[in-house]
């Protein structure tokens, strides 16, 4: 599928200065560095998966940073990379290949960095990690020239706290990630007094930046729960548009839903066969909707939407909450909600159809006591008259409309309600 590509400006947020200047108050001119003092403090922030948008959105605000001559600092809370090895290349060489300082900060407290993300930290030029949060679980290495050295092997497979990254020298203990700006080499800082004591404040200028608008909804739909939901709400849409007359809103919506389904399934490690197994559900599901009763079809839709839910994501697990509202929510609507749609549509109003009591018509199903009855060429499903069974094929009478449900009994052979039999009595 085509990827969709969006272009807008990117949102920077202003960040206010910590406090204003007093007469207790000292600036200081730490720097470092043949450069002196950095223009201004980027804060790029890397959350969910790091997927081709995030990645490039990262190489932008590097190349931004060059050019302001400003430093850059990932604010980093993601478990996961989605990227291709020539699109992770790509970004290890922008961050490995700055002109401008890179720094990494993981956090806020709780954030778990893994796999090839923890792989992009360690080419930063200085880590910083906030209390609570954990770092490493690398994975193969697809990198060389990291800053976690002799800790490596320690960190393939298994992940460290911030004290023990700290003790193995791979990060600085940095509880919020404003500690962990004021240390770096080029920011300016000053010294004022609080009722606390005194505090270093910084006095170059912060700026936080972010996904833009059209970038981070690409971004949530490329998150492998949306990308799952939005394909098969496309998927329950569009076939809820087939059997209703026209192009209304709902086939618009399912083509939309599909669409971004679909691109978040082309950027997430999908398993081709069992996207197919999903849209097999759907054609599996539609067959039997026409005909009104749950049957071999839907059987086959309901197995082939439980092995596609399941087996979708190669090494990415997805709650058990999505799967049961995906495949769950999809069966509910094919199997209750949408025969009663077809019959409704090939059918005139329930007000005036008084005129079926009595036709003849035939019975396409064994009816005991419920089954499907075919007349004058609409399908209904029906109810036999005081359970009086009738075999497929069988010819019935219409004796009375109940909603969209018909009470039906054989043309020949029906029991005999005595009741009537004797209401119809004259007295004696």
């Amino acid at each position: 599928m085509r990827r969709l590509s969006i272009v807008g400006l990117v949102l920077v947020a202003l960040g206010v200065l910590l406090g204003m200047p007093g007469a207790s108050a000292q600036t200081s001119g730490a720097t470092s560095g043949p450069t002196g003092s950095v223009s201004e403090v980027l804060i790029v922030k890397v959350t969910g998966l790091l997927d081709p948008n995030l990645a490039e959105f990262i190489e932008s605000q590097i190349a931004a940073a060059e050019e302001a001559g400003a430093i850059v600092v990932l604010q980093v809370k993601s478990g996961k990379s989605v990227l291709s090895d020539a699109q992770f290349g790509k970004l290890t060489s922008a961050v490995r290949d700055a002109k401008v300082p890179v720094y990494a900060w993981v956090g806020p407290s709780g954030a778990k960095v893994r796999g090839r993300v923890a792989q992009l930290v360690s080419l930063t030029d200085l880590v910083g990690i906030s209390a609570g949060s954990r770092l490493g679980d690398l994975g193969e290495l697809a990198v060389d020239g990291g800053d976690f050295g002799g800790s490596i092997p320690k960190l393939i497979d298994e992940t460290v706290g911030a004290d023990e990254a700290v003790t193995l020298g791979i990060a600085k203990d940095a509880p919020v990630i404003g500690n962990f700006i004021i240390d770096l080499p080029g920011v300016e800082t000053r010294t004022v007094d609080t009722d606390e004591g005194p505090r270093r404040e910084p006095v170059t200028p912060i700026l936080f930046s972010e996904l833009t608008i059209g970038r981070k909804m690409m971004h949530t739909v490329s998150s492998p729960p949306v990308a799952y939901l939005f394909f098969v709400v496309g998927l329950g849409l569009l076939i809820f548009e087939l059997f209703t007359a026209g192009v209304g809103i709902a086939g618009v919506l399912g083509a939309l839903c599909l669409i971004l389904g679909s691109y978040g399934m082309a950027v997430l490690p999908t398993r081709p066969w069992a996207v197919a197994l999903l849209v097999l559900s759907a054609v599996g599901y539609a067959v039997d909707v026409q005909t009104g009763i749950p049957r071999f079809w839907t059987g086959v839709g309901l197995a082939a939407s439980i092995l596609g839910t399941l087996y979708l994501y190669d090494g990415i697990a997805v709650p058990w909450l999505t799967l049961l509202v995906g495949v769950g929510g999809l069966a509910a609507g094919m199997i209750t909600g949408m025969p009663a749609i077809v019959r409704t549509r090939f059918s005139t109003p329930t007000i005036g159809r008084d005129w079926m009591i009595g036709e003849l018509g035939v019975a396409e199903s064994a009816i005991d006591p419920e089954g499907l009855v075919r007349v004058r060429d609409a399908l209904w499903r029906a109810r036999t008259n005081r359970a009086t069974p009738i075999a497929a094929g069988g010819q019935i009478r219409v004796v009375e409309i109940v909603g969209l449900l018909l009470e039906i009994e054989p043309d020949e052979g029906a029991a005999r309600d005595y009741r009537e039999h004797r209401s119809a009595s004259p007295a004696r």
